[in-house]
């Protein structure tokens, strides 16, 4: 192939993808698949050559930049071997058990923030004496909705070797719905306007703040600058869906989504006056930082409608941020009153437009002022803001890969200024959470995925009591 060939071909980065490859947020994305039998490591390999992964253009594309250093993806062969990275022996020999010894392994993962550029920007770790398969995909590939839809084709329904795991979405309804009764409340209509002008005007006022000087008051869950090549440690909080929607009925029209923040709320708060009893102020407002799909069918996508691009469900990162305050609170006798605030604040949100503008404003900063001052935007939004949240809702049913079912899906990432980030992954009925620190600010994170999982459970007892009632 001719050089010209070559570049004819070449195809260039998306605007988020040239931003998460800036040293400062570079961003690795670990999914951790635990297996219930051993791994065959050439079952494994002969799989991934023929997965639809390999045929995909960005798994099978090599990073490159032009001499005025644009970065462009270039199609290459794919040698399976040089991205499966086998580990026999135990990552860990202190006795702790199978979770904490790879959650060790994904702490140090999480410091690692480059890849070989001489390949295709993905590894898969086979810990084999844990029965764990790590996926370490960079974030410029795709983001987590488009990455677990294409692992997803790779996989097969527990119950039905022969059938895919069901993708399930009824968002599309719940538009159908707003839209049939907007038709149906005309008066309401330029209420709805006036309302989402209101709170687009404040939360996008509050954006652009953020991304200034306005920061959230030091605490001892606060980062910062530099915090995000601090040494890591991950812990796991652990939820069952079924708790999570007992508490959500027990609010009227409240979501999943709405139990999580309430949850990180009152956790936050409860570990928060474990380390500093009494210190702090009511209400002192600790701002997290949430990535949210815009596609117009959010949830697991259709990996063919995303090859595409059909219906707005395009192949990639296509995320906005929400910036979501929680409060510190002393515990409750009631404790739903977290969730009510925290739906409050979220309806209010949903209103605005917060989302859409800082995707576009990041498209319109990357495109014309560059990577560089797009990438301080959003590195100082981190600095200013005290914790990451992101929610993928994965397969309802058990699912199987290479014949081998899987037990547990999790997410993570590599580090940021945050000295707190949180990525909740749900799988057949239960719903991870890992949560990933700076170890020298945040020493005990089993404490505090402690905190959470006596949360929920405490909603969940008070919901069973309103119900009842």
């Amino acid at each position: 192939m001719t050089s010209s060939s070559k570049l004819e071909s070449d195809q260039p980065l998306t605007p988020a993808g040239r931003l998460f490859l800036r040293p400062e947020i570079n961003q690795i994305i670990h999914c951790v698949i635990g297996l219930q039998n051993s791994i065959d490591v050439d079952s494994i390999k002969s799989q991934i050559a023929d997965s639809v992964m390999i045929q995909h253009p960005r798994f099978s594309s090599l990073l490159v930049r032009d001499p005025n250093g644009v970065e462009y993806w270039r199609r290459t062969s794919i040698e399976v071997d040089r991205h499966v990275i086998v580990v026999s022996d135990p990552v860990s020999n202190d006795g702790t058990g199978n979770e904490n010894a790879v959650n060790d392994y994904l702490a140090d993962l999480s410091t690692s923030s480059t890849m070989d550029m001489n390949k295709p920007l993905w590894e898969i770790h086979l810990l084999l004496a844990h029965n764990c398969v790590i996926f370490r995909i960079h974030h410029a590939l795709g983001d987590g909705i488009s990455l677990m839809s294409l692992f997803l084709t790779c996989c097969r329904r527990a119950d039905d070797p022969n059938a895919l795991p069901t993708i399930v979405s009824d968002s599309k309804t719940a538009r159908k719905s707003r839209r049939q009764r907007w038709a149906e409340e005309l008066p309401k209509m330029l209420l709805e306007l006036l309302m989402t002008v209101w709170f687009s005007f404040l939360f996008v006022g509050e954006f652009i703040l953020r991304a200034l000087w306005v920061s959230d008051r030091k605490t001892p869950i606060s980062g910062g600058d530099g915090v995000e090549l601090w040494p890591r440690k991950v812990a796991t909080a652990k939820f069952a869906v079924e708790d999570m929607k007992a508490v959500k009925n027990a609010v009227s029209n409240a979501t999943i989504n709405d139990v999580l923040f309430s949850v990180i709320g009152a956790g936050l708060s409860r570990y928060l006056e474990h380390r500093q009893p009494n210190s702090l102020k009511e209400g002192l407002q600790l701002t997290g930082v949430a990535m949210i799909n815009l596609r117009e069918q959010p949830g697991l996508q259709d990996l063919a409608d995303m090859m595409k691009g059909n219906n707005g469900s395009r192949w990639g990162n296509k995320l906005g941020i929400l910036l979501l305050p929680v409060y510190y609170h002393k515990k409750t006798s009631d404790p739903l009153q977290y969730l009510k605030r925290t739906k409050k604040m979220i309806d209010r949100k949903k209103r605005s437009l917060e989302s859409y503008f800082s995707y576009g404003i990041g498209k319109f900063v990357m495109s014309w002022l560059g990577a560089k001052v797009a990438c301080i935007l959003n590195y100082r939004i981190m600095c200013n803001t005290s914790f990451t949240i992101s929610n993928v809702i994965g397969p309802k049913e058990e699912i199987s890969v290479g014949g081998n079912p899987i037990t547990y899906i999790r997410a993570t990432s590599t580090s940021l200024p945050h000295a707190i980030t949180m990525h909740m992954m749900s799988y057949a009925g239960r719903a991870d959470m890992q949560i990933l620190v700076a170890k020298d600010i945040i020493p005990d994170p089993e404490f505090l995925a402690e905190c959470f999982e006596n949360v929920l459970f405490e909603m969940k007892m008070a919901a069973t009591t309103f119900n009842v009632k």
